[in-house]
């Protein structure tokens, strides 16, 4: 069995530099590497780039690439802007929700799943569209989520 390692801040350092203008490089291949951006990581990188930490948490929320928190195995990505909103996309999220009882932003309790929403997703003709795992699926409706979804197998049914 292969066991994956994982790149050391030094290492992730070492390629990109410590001047602040590598920061969103640094932070991304750290949540590349991690899965997530943990704050014990943000207090370092802020250490070692010389960035004030409020700096390095600015960055870190202000992309909806960066997360915070761990994330699922597998990420739902729903849009839920004006042109996915009136072809159903409200529909698709209840889906989601009656399915894994988790809201956007949340994770399933087996960590299998993360639901997130965002505004545009630049595929407005192709509404509504969700991305699971960074594949896009247009034209979704309920069913066919619910097939999709039937795929990553987060306890559907279990209460």
């Amino acid at each position: 069995m292969e066991v994956k390692t994982h790149e050391t801040l030094d290492g992730i350092l070492a390629r990109h530099g410590t001047d602040r203008t590598r920061l969103v490089e640094v932070l991304h291949d750290l949540q590349h590497e991690r899965g997530y951006l943990p704050e014990d990581e943000l207090r370092s990188v802020s250490d070692r780039m010389g960035v004030p930490l409020i700096e390095v948490c600015r960055v870190a929320t202000f992309y909806k690439a960066f997360t915070l928190q761990p994330r699922g195995t597998h990420v739902l990505t729903l849009c839920t802007g004006t042109a996915c909103h009136v072809r159903g996309s409200p529909k698709l999220l209840d889906e989601v929700q009656g399915l894994f009882g988790i809201t956007p932003g949340e994770t399933t309790a087996d960590g299998n799943l993360t639901l997130e929403t965002v505004n545009c997703l630049g595929a407005c003709a192709l509404g509504p569209v969700a991305v699971l795992d960074d594949i896009y699926h247009h034209h979704m409706s309920p069913a066919r989520l619910k097939t999709l979804l039937a795929t990553v197998d987060s306890g559907t049914g279990e209460e």
